[in-house]
């Protein structure tokens, strides 16, 4: 039956990243405008071409990666002025070296009923803006590992 099927908004994507200092505390992220989920970055493969391959490339992949990129809005408590909670959190990973370097973050599209789950590193991105603009955030998310998933609690 044709025009069962719909397109899902792409503003129904939900990031949290787990609070380190306190186990099984996920903290959203907030005033993402724009998230891409790259499945093939960091993809190595080994060449596997041979005489026996008769003129046609093929190889074999090596490595799996991923990425998550965000962007949007720096926010603030209008009152406390106190930067995002989830955005504060991610800045503070962004500064972490080597075995620390190392956070969970989970993330799905608000129809699904599992998180994806990745131990991953994070890049900060630019921030800044114009003059009548607002001020835009950034990170580059990089999975470590196999990804995992878990069950939306309550769903």
């Amino acid at each position: 039956m044709a025009g069962t099927t719909r397109p899902i908004d792409a503003r129904g994507w939900i990031v949290e990243v787990e609070d380190a200092a306190a186990e099984g505390t996920w903290l959203p992220v907030a005033g993402l405008t724009t998230i891409t989920h790259n499945p093939g970055e960091n993809e190595e493969t080994a060449d596997t071409t041979s005489f026996d391959s008769e003129g046609f490339y093929e190889q074999d992949v090596m490595q799996r990666g991923a990425t998550l990129s965000l962007e949007g809005q720096y926010r603030v408590d209008k009152t406390t002025k106190a930067q995002d909670a989830g955005q504060a959190y991610i800045g503070e990973w962004a500064q972490r070296l080597g075995m620390d370097s190392r956070n969970l973050v989970r993330w799905r599209h608000e129809s699904q009923t599992q998180w994806v789950v990745w131990d991953a590193t994070v890049t900060p991105g630019e921030q800044g803006g114009a003059t009548n603009e607002k001020t835009s955030w950034s990170a580059t998310i990089t999975r470590c590992g196999a990804p995992t998933t878990e069950a939306v609690a309550g769903g």
